[in-house]
């Protein structure tokens, strides 16, 4: 059994694996960009240094392995490729198995392991590149990421004399102990170099710009120079790196060249106008070396690099991790809070007592707003669910031999935790049917007149107190004649059944229905649609699916916010009372008798010049009892279909704190939960979407305008 540190390792180490993941395929697409390089690094570093210190040395070890060809990729020795990033996924998945797996089973992925690290020797032998002018030492460990409060960094400019070395100074040793007190990258500066003939092997014609980063104080990088002070120009200044986050490139290599002395800044201004990069026109104009360029270049790197940790630091510092348990145990509190207070406002109601009022309502006022803390600190955004897909669409396009981009916008919105880690395997199916049945392969679209590359858009929205995801494709869509033919050869309906365009595309959703032609890893079992039909309801929530034929198609997911507590409008049959989710209802209208006579048997009501249907929940739940003389319709709306419900009393607005039934009834379908009023009593949570699609397939629902 693990104890608490490497509980926590284990947490922070899937959430650097799926950053990891999210930064190599953000690397894909752009090579070039070195903060993805170095986000890469940054998570590789971290998982290492982090397992070696709570026990998970084989993960450690094999970390390291992948972080060293990485510090090669940031150090420009190694370029990007499609190659790298495909070995870095598969090794990326190779930690994440060891994570799961008991340390005793480690040995069996062993061989996994070193096959990997072999790939990756192989590709850092026969890509690598060495480059003489920039020299990167490592840190030692505790100080490689500089994370504490009093790490400095340091300009270092040592010029030594020409005869420094006849003394018997040793340069190299000089730089390694400079290397020791913190994070040291350095370049030497070569321009002063004589020809070959013309050497004196004695004699020092380079100098060293050096940037420091280390909590030693500069004293103690003064100390390292102090027997060679006098034979050699030392500059030592510390950097200043500003206080504006967002601006992070905002010191430019010409300011750096100015503030160093290197050149004036008229000398920067006449050669601004000119449409190259200020360092090569600088080297162009003989105002300065292309050593003392790259040198703030590399300074201005490590200036970048400093303030990006500087905002990660600040954002981790605002932040605190907590188990998902915990925060389970608190919601639930949250919600016998609810309860109880609803118990105490009505005891408050019953015995007219005006304090007893007052603090009824302040205990509400307050229980309220811990309610919408709680349920917000449980609020996270869909785009972590997102970013999952992007590598799902890479490998399911290659194995497919399908050229496919995902795109996606609205990954801010958030939802509920719970709800989003029930979203994951509906989402998963949807888009694995929109690459396999709608995208085309990329010669078939390009002979269509479509672009080579097919698109799946993923997108999300908030819609009062719920979320609308929608997934889209520009495949070749549906084909309704083709979907009915096989409803009919399946026996799911008649051959002279009449349906509409939409009915047809509903067909999908019946279990068992497929239109692929043989059976795939990926499809044709009929087992899909169905199956994500049944996880949306059971969230509470509904599905919609709009297709064009040569067009593409869209599937519309509609889900509720949170699984915990909603707000309702409580609602009495009889002795009963039932709970509807408030979001989906419009109004409540009085049915009368003389309504019911002039309605002639069918179950219509007519409201502000338009018909609506119904349903008498008594009738429908054969609950037996005298009906009142004027019963109350509560109107609902799901995805344009509007549809009544007859009660005998409606009670009023009320918190739900949502329970399950239980496994005894899971086969009611008609139900969704149930709550705990404040008198201790059960009010059931109707499922409005079964009702309203029960009476569709009846044919007693109207479509809204």
């Amino acid at each position: 059994m693990q104890d608490a540190p490497q509980n926590a390792f284990k947490e922070e180490a899937y959430e650097l694996l799926s950053e990891l993941e999210d930064s190599l395929l953000e690397l894909e697409e752009q090579p070039d960009d070195h903060d993805t390089v170095s986000k890469v690094f940054r998570a590789m570093h971290t998982i290492k240094g982090s397992g070696a210190m709570f026990g998970f040395t084989t993960i450690s070890e094999f970390t390291h392995e992948v972080e060293t060809v990485f510090d090669l990729v940031r150090n420009g020795e190694l370029p990007v490729s499609k190659q790298l990033v495909d070995l870095s996924l598969k090794a990326r998945d190779h930690i994440l198995s060891l994570l799961d797996c008991e340390t005793e089973e480690q040995a069996q992925y062993a061989a996994q392991g070193a096959e990997l690290v072999a790939r990756f020797q192989a590709l850092a032998s026969g890509g690598s590149a060495p480059a003489p002018a920039v020299v990167t030492t490592p840190a030692a460990e505790p100080n490689s990421d500089a994370q504490k409060d009093d790490f400095t960094t340091y300009r270092i400019r040592f010029r030594p004399s020409l005869d420094i070395m006849h003394n018997g100074t040793s340069i190299a040793q000089l730089l390694d102990e400079l290397a020791e007190l913190g994070t040291c990258r350095t370049i030497a500066h070569k321009t002063n170099i004589r020809a070959l003939d013309e050497l004196d092997a004695e004699d020092c014609y380079a100098s060293w710009d050096i940037i420091l980063t280390s909590d030693c104080g500069e004293d103690a990088i003064r100390d390292v120079f102090i027997f060679v002070e006098d034979d050699c120009e030392l500059i030592i200044k510390a950097i200043d790196l500003g206080d504006d986050d967002d601006g992070m490139d905002r010191k430019r290599v010409g300011d750096i060249l100015v503030e160093r002395g290197d050149i004036s800044q008229a000398e920067i201004d006449e050669v601004l106008a000119k449409n190259k990069r200020i360092g090569d026109l600088l080297v162009e104009a003989h105002l300065v070396s292309r050593d003392q360029v790259d040198s703030a270049l590399l300074e201005q790197q490590e200036i970048r690099k400093l303030k990006e940790k500087k905002k990660e630091k600040t954002q981790s510092a605002s932040s605190l991790r907590v188990p998902a348990d915990k925060l389970d145990d608190l919601v639930n509190l949250v919600g016998e809070m609810v309860t109880v207070q609803s118990r105490l406002s009505q005891v408050a109601n019953q015995r007219h007592d005006a304090e007893l009022l007052s603090i009824a309502e302040e205990v509400e006022r307050l229980t309220e707003d811990l309610r919408d803390s709680t349920l917000n600190i449980r609020m996270l955004p869909i785009g972590s669910t997102f970013s999952k897909f992007k590598r799902l669409v890479r490998d399911i396009s290659a194995d497919l031999g399908k050229e496919v981009e995902l795109k996606t916008t609205g990954a801010d919105t958030e939802l509920d935790k719970t709800v989003i880690e029930q979203l994951g395997d509906p989402l998963v199916h949807i888009i694995r049917n929109s690459m396999d049945h709608g995208i085309e392969m990329p010669d078939d679209r390009v002979a269509a007149g479509k672009p080579r590359t097919g698109q799946v858009h993923l997108s999300a929205e908030h819609s009062g107190d719920s979320v609308i995801i929608k997934i889209s494709d520009d495949g070749k869509g549906m084909d309704p004649e083709v979907i009915r033919n096989k409803a009919v050869s399946k026996g799911i309906i008649g051959a002279d059944e009449q349906l509409t365009h939409t009915d047809i595309l509903n067909l999908v959703f019946a279990p068992g229905f497929s239109t692929a032609q043989q059976v795939t890893g990926l499809s044709g079992r009929g087992v899909g649609m169905d199956v994500v039909k049944r996880a949306i309801e059971s969230l509470r929530g509904s599905i919609t699916l709009d297709s064009e034929k040569g067009q593409g198609s869209t599937v519309s997911l509609r889900i509720p916010l949170t699984l915990a507590i909603i707000e309702s409008l409580l609602v009495q049959i009889d002795d009963g009372r039932y709970v509807l989710p408030l979001s989906a209802v419009e109004e409540c209208v009085e049915l009368t008798a003389k309504d019911i006579h002039d309605a002639h048997g069918r179950n219509l009501a007519r409201v502000r010049g338009h018909l609506v249907p119904y349903v008498p929940l008594r009738e429908e739940f054969a609950i037996q009892g005298k009906l009142p003389t004027v019963q109350q319709i509560v109107i609902t709306q799901i995805n344009g279909q509007q549809l009544g419900f007859v009660v005998d009393n409606v009670i009023g607005e009320h918190q739900t704190v949502i329970k399950s039934l239980g496994p005894m009834y899971r086969d009611v379908q008609c139900v969704s939960g149930a709550t705990i009023l404040g008198d201790g009593s059960v009010a059931l949570i109707l499922d409005i979407v079964y009702l309203m699609q029960k009476a569709s397939e009846e044919g007693r629902v109207t479509a809204t305008a």
